[in-house]
């Protein structure tokens, strides 16, 4: 249930460093889907590695889903506004992946998963984050977890912003997954029109807001819908602002960057090029899988 928040006092709201649109691609067996944050910001936005975003009522352009691939070195966040999806993975977890939901996956040291939609028709529609692990952390065991709408927290504000806090903590309110190396923030922003929504954000992390419905103003620079803004890190700001004139809705996500090595070669996210080979030869080999 949503709770009454405070917001966050913000003296020195973060500006837009740049806006980023994404790009069109194909993944799984063809789903379709926008890839905004790409390979050439992996630094720049670390720890984040990759989001895409997905939405369409064409099932022509989801219905093959995800099958059997492997993973190693990293977590996937996934994100499912609408739709369902049936989660399968090599360490035995299964999950169905509904309305509002969340799955996070920590790959580790390999799993081998496949994501499938459970619908023939209808809208799906969500996002896929990928959140980098800490190297002496990527050969950790496979983990796993469903989380139902019912089970993220979240909160209303005095004007009636709702949001949801899938990992972090927002305002007082903590989410429902905690990472303590990478610190990760990561809510779902409901705007009313005419409404003011700000958080607290440690000057140290990387941020980035993306805009999925309407639109939003930070620092005095809109931010239209489909469009990524990445915050500008400067040393004094404590937190962020978003004003909309007109109903919106955004995610937010911010995290505590590694920075060490990215290494990536398709779905393994290593430190070197003899980690990624190994992860290849270990694949191929039949090794990838939990022991």
């Amino acid at each position: 249930m949503d709770q009454p928040a405070k917001l966050d006092a913000v003296s020195q709201p973060r500006a837009i460093e740049r806006i980023v649109k994404g790009m069109p691609t194909s993944d799984g067996a063809g789903v379709k889907l926008t890839r905004v944050l790409t390979q050439d910001l992996q630094q720049r936005l670390d720890p984040f590695l990759l989001l895409d975003v997905f939405r369409t009522d064409d099932p022509d352009d989801y219905i093959a889903g995800f099958p059997e691939h492997p993973h190693r070195g990293f977590e996937t966040i996934t994100y499912m506004l609408a739709g369902r999806m049936r989660h399968r993975d090599s360490a035995g977890h299964e999950g169905l992946l509904q309305n509002g939901g969340v799955q996070w996956m920590t790959a580790g040291r390999g799993v081998i998963h496949s994501e499938m939609p459970e619908q023939e028709n209808g809208i799906m529609e969500g996002f896929q984050l990928w959140l980098n692990l800490p190297a002496r952390r990527k050969m950790i065991g496979p983990w796993y977890r469903d989380i139902p709408k019912g089970e993220i927290p979240g909160y209303v504000t005095a004007e009636g912003v709702a949001v949801r806090v899938i990992a972090g903590t927002s305002n007082g309110i903590a989410g429902a997954v905690q990472r303590e190396v990478t610190e990760p923030l990561y809510i779902d922003i409901d705007m009313p029109a005419d409404s003011l929504f700000s958080t607290a954000l440690p000057a140290t992390h990387n941020a980035f807001v993306y805009v999925y419905r309407g639109e939003v103003t930070i620092g005095g620079t809109q931010v239209g819908e489909g469009r990524m803004a990445i915050l500008a890190n400067v040393p004094q700001a404590d937190g962020v602002v978003l004003i909309s004139s007109g109903p919106a809705k955004a995610i937010l996500v911010s995290g505590k960057p590694l920075g060490e090595p990215i290494m990536q070669h398709g779905p393994f996210v290593m430190n070197t090029k003899e980690e990624i080979l190994q992860a290849i030869k270990d694949f191929r080999d039949g090794r990838l899988a939990p022991e």
